[in-house]
């Protein structure tokens, strides 16, 4: 069975920063594609970050551009996401997810193995 586990979510302070982790077992991604996503109180899901099997094609939503940073370290079967200068609005649960293929994009569709998420509060 596979499991996406995220961690590293909790409170900061505006300006702050945060690293998230995902961690995969139950099978080897590293020739998948993977992603976060969040989804804000009162919000739809919506994407923030992706890379490609090998770590390349990064994509950002233009949100989170110059202060988040998306890796991934194949022999852990990780993804890490390191959150900067962090804002009230990227208050939302933050969510792994991976897909089928080696690369994605940034739709949501594309990504069929989810994480339960993790919380990050953002205090103003």
């Amino acid at each position: 069975q596979v499991q996406l586990v995220e961690s590293g979510g909790g409170l900061a302070q505006a300006g702050g920063s945060l690293t998230l982790s995902c961690v995969v077992s139950g099978r080897s991604f590293s020739t998948n594609a993977m992603g976060w996503f969040r989804q804000g109180p009162g919000k739809e899901r919506e994407f923030v970050a992706k890379l490609n099997w090998d770590g390349g094609s990064i994509v950002y939503a233009d949100s989170v551009k110059g202060r988040f940073a998306i890796s991934r370290d194949n022999a852990k079967n990780a993804l890490y996401l390191q959150m900067n200068s962090l804002k009230f609005e990227a208050t939302a649960v933050y969510y792994c997810a991976g897909a089928p293929g080696y690369g994605a994009s940034a739709n949501i569709d594309n990504y069929y193995f989810w994480g339960r998420g993790t919380l990050v509060a953002v205090s103003s």
